[in-house]
């Protein structure tokens, strides 16, 4: 029995010379880790915390696509999580 093909939203995680390591998510959880030539993702999401739409058939990657509108997306949820944190409201005994 043949698997069909799995997609995955990737998250470039890091660069490791001419390879990248996405970080492979399902449901908003992390599941695996794909570790391919830098060359072979697109050229415009080629920096940290890009987000892909990513085809897996087995052990073959069969398309990965650049997802500018949802890398912005998550930037922008990070940068407002941080901005909270950082407004954070004395406690009683801080000074104001």
């Amino acid at each position: 029995m043949t698997k069909s093909p799995q997609t995955f939203t990737g998250v470039l995680d890091r660069f490791e010379e001419e390879q990248v390591v996405l970080l492979l998510e399902s449901g908003g959880e992390t599941v695996d880790e794909l570790v391919i030539r830098r060359d072979d993702l697109p050229e415009s999401g080629r920096h940290q915390d890009a987000i892909f739409t990513v085809t897996v058939d087995g052990e073959t990657v069969e398309e990965i696509e650049y997802e500018p509108t949802e890398t912005e997306e998550r930037a922008e949820a990070a940068q407002k999580r941080f901005d909270r944190m950082a407004c954070r409201p004395p406690t009683d005994d801080e000074d104001i």
